[in-house]
């Protein structure tokens, strides 16, 4: 089992009672909606969800309608077993079925390319899953070598893609989307469906978007500029002080602020400072 070691760690200014109170009223089935988790949640088998996850956390980036939009066309392309059609479908018959598929700058050849790399990685490792445990290694302190090892497999496999699909944290790049699929697939509870127990949640690394790092730097975690990878792993230090085993344990929570009206959101960040 792929399991954290220790870290630099910034004394978190929380008020840790109360973050707690916002994780059990928040972190709940119910407010998941319009998260693109919803699709995941579409599939029984393991192996959908992670086909189902890696594309939803692809393309979780644009408005709301436009997110769900574009995820719902490629999931009806595949079918109801993605994971099946991704392993036995033609590059071409994909290819003609999402010709006119557009997210933002993102094409259907972007995505038919992306799935290349993962049809690959089916048939050699048999999951994705499978292909990020291979990835790990022992030594490594958190999840960000093994997912630069898993993005770089799939870009390899692949004829090419838009770096911005499947970024890799070699760029420095946080890997929001990508960290937000880890999560998925990684931690178990009312929200995050989980599959993947060989990989321990004490090595995931916070989804940072300017959301989070905007709540980060209210709290302290952070001082850095910039919304990066090395802010991403400081700010999960931060977490990983009051949640050692899962430091994201709070992710989902407090990125309903700003999206759910139920409370002031600065009343509440207020509340949650120690």
């Amino acid at each position: 089992m792929i399991r954290a070691a220790s870290g630099n760690k910034r004394t978190a200014g929380l008020n840790v009672a109360a973050l707690e109170g916002l994780y059990r009223k928040y972190n709940k089935r119910c407010y998941v909606s319009p998260d693109p988790l919803e699709f995941v949640y579409m599939y029984k088998s393991r192996f959908d969800m992670e086909i189902a996850g890696l594309i939803a956390s692809s393309l979780a980036f644009g408005n709301v309608r436009q997110i769900r939009g574009s995820v719902a066309r490629v999931l009806d392309v595949l079918g109801d077993s993605p994971a099946e059609c991704v392993r036995e479908a033609r590059g071409r018959d994909l290819s003609r079925a999402l010709a006119d598929f557009k997210h933002r700058w993102i094409t259907g050849a972007d995505v038919v390319s992306m799935l290349g790399g993962v049809r690959a990685a089916l048939k050699e490792y048999g999951s994705l899953r499978d292909l990020f445990y291979a990835s790990s290694g022992a030594a490594d302190r958190d999840v960000v070598p093994a997912t630069e090892r898993f993005a770089a497999y799939i870009r390899g496999k692949s004829d090419g893609f838009r770096p911005c699909l499947l970024p890799s944290p070699a760029s420095g790049s946080a890997c929001k989307r990508l960290n937000l699929f880890l999560r998925w697939m990684v931690r178990s509870d009312a929200v995050d469906p989980g599959g993947w127990s060989e990989v321990s949640p004490a090595m995931l690394v916070v989804p940072l978007d300017t959301h989070m790092y905007r709540i980060s730097k209210k709290f302290v975690l952070t001082t850095r500029r910039t919304a990066d990878l090395m802010t991403a792993r400081e700010i999960t230090d931060g977490f990983r002080r009051i949640s050692p085993e899962d430091p994201v344990r709070y992710d989902f929570a407090l990125t309903r602020l700003g999206i759910l009206k139920d409370d002031p959101m600065e009343v509440t960040l207020a509340s949650l400072c120690g």
